[in-house]
């Protein structure tokens, strides 16, 4: 009998990330970091988080259909998914090694350290990773974009086309 052992591959797992947010509507900063995210992770899971204090423009269904719609060729690298409770308990439960977080200033560092820091205590297995939004999108959130389309501003461009055509719909539909 040898001493030698054969070596025994590692078991090959595949590299899950969860990128949260609320996505009313997605931006193209949202696409940037997703775009980003899957040049490190194998997956990403685009997790819209519901949060009953929030009042929505679009239904869960139809930001999810604005997602998917952004990704028609990576169909098997994203999943859009609806999370509600800890994120970071969501996390593991799916298998991700990591959150992403977006980051477009100084100001939103202060409030996702926190939120790391936090979520990290709770769930050692899961990293949050932060990612600096494109230089192009820095100043743009759903809510500025949203402000602006309910004025009848321009915000082609700033959106996926699907998209702007859908913020035309809802804020003419309601006589905006």
């Amino acid at each position: 009998m040898s001493d030698y052992e054969p070596l025994i591959a590692p078991k090959v797992t595949e590299n899950i990330a969860v990128y949260p947010g609320t996505f009313d509507p997605i931006t193209r900063g949202h696409l940037d970091i997703i775009q980003r995210a899957l040049h490190l992770f194998d997956r990403v899971v685009v997790a819209i988080a519901v949060n009953a204090s929030k009042n929505p423009l679009f239904s869960l269904e139809e930001r999810k259909q604005m997602i998917l719609d952004c990704f028609p060729r990576d169909e098997s690298r994203i999943e859009v998914d609806s999370v509600e409770g800890l994120l970071v308990d969501y996390a593991y439960r799916k298998g991700a090694k990591a959150i992403v977080r977006g980051l477009r200033a100084v100001s939103d560092f202060d409030y996702e350290f926190q939120l790391a820091l936090m979520n990290r205590r709770i769930e050692r297995e899961v990293e949050t990773v932060f990612l600096m939004t494109g230089f192009r999108w820095i100043y743009i959130s759903s809510s500025i974009i949203k402000e602006a389309a309910r004025h009848g501003g321009d915000v082609s461009g700033l959106v996926p086309d699907h998209v702007c055509e859908k913020l035309r719909h809802a804020y003419m539909g309601n006589g905006q």
